[in-house]
């Protein structure tokens, strides 16, 4: 399976809390919500394209526990997002979850870079990261990322965590997939291409 992320971000790079204002507060994060009023018909059709070609889910905890809290409750079958999110085998990296109650869930907690290149192994399309950005931090340090679905919205939100740290493993990237909607949100596709190269601009 190809692995892909897929994350909400402000210009500024936050993608904490996206959905609403108590989606996560940790770390005194106080402005939740902000892709609300910009999320347009366009992001929600690409949005159910791409979870109509997964075939297992990967997450971080506080993910994790943020989507248990809610796709469970809505079962209409038609539902392209909760239905394969409450069907689909999930995957989740925790040292501290030991019996996760959303059913199809299983825990890595031993060697996590090991366990992702033998899901990645397995015969299907896509293993879909969503947020998880401790998780995607340390994907993209183990060079386990083949895919990545950068949504940009067009505001800054000014705290919050980011999606690349500070330090991180040098990766180059291959545009895919360009546009950009009616309310300014620009989805791009980006595959991971190995190490970059470096020089000096007119050489």
């Amino acid at each position: 399976m190809k692995l892909t992320v897929s994350t909400f971000l402000s210009v500024d790079g936050v993608m904490q809390g996206p959905g609403g204002p108590d989606e996560d507060r940790s770390g005194g994060f106080e402005r939740g919500g902000w892709l609300a009023p910009l999320f347009d018909d366009e992001v929600g059709q690409f949005m159910d394209a791409m979870f109509g070609r997964v075939d297992a889910f990967l997450l971080g905890r506080r993910t994790y526990d943020i989507f248990a809290a809610y796709w469970p409750k809505v079962d209409d079958p038609d539902d392209p997002i909760a239905t394969p999110l409450n069907a689909l085998p999930k995957y989740v990296a925790s040292t501290t979850l030991t019996d996760p109650s959303w059913a199809n869930t299983t825990v890595l907690s031993g060697d996590v870079a090991a366990a992702v290149r033998e899901l990645k192994g397995r015969p299907g399309e896509e293993l879909q990261v969503h947020g998880s950005a401790t998780l995607v931090r340390f994907l993209l340090a183990n060079d386990l990322v083949d895919e990545l679905n950068l949504i940009t919205f067009p505001v800054i939100v000014g705290q919050g965590m980011r999606l690349f740290a500070e330090q991180g493993l040098d990766t180059e990237l291959e545009l895919a997939a360009n546009r950009t909607t009616p309310n300014g949100v620009a989805i791009q596709t980006y595959r991971t291409a190995g190490r970059p190269q470096y020089g000096t601009v007119g050489d």
